[in-house]
């Protein structure tokens, strides 16, 4: 069964692993329905993602737990 989360990713090194999250979600797009991204004017380096989910559990983990291991990354998940 398909389960809706969402997802929220923050970058706080983007010019160091905005390339390796891009490639993660672009691995995992058919599970994105929704996805909204900015970075911080004030803080250059800094980026954030939401993320609207929906996919088997054991998916969404594996792909927030990929994200979770790339040097200066944060995901808070949430299930809905």
């Amino acid at each position: 069964m398909d389960n809706l989360s969402i997802a929220a990713i923050r970058i706080d090194q983007r010019t160091d692993s905005a390339t390796k999250v891009q490639e993660i979600l672009t691995q995992n797009g058919d599970m994105i329905l929704n996805r909204f991204g900015m970075h911080d004017p004030i803080e250059v380096n800094t980026g954030l993602i939401t993320l609207n989910l929906r996919a088997e559990k054991n998916r969404i983990n594996n792909m927030i737990n990929e994200l979770s291991r790339l040097n200066g990354v944060r995901v808070n998940h949430m299930e809905v």
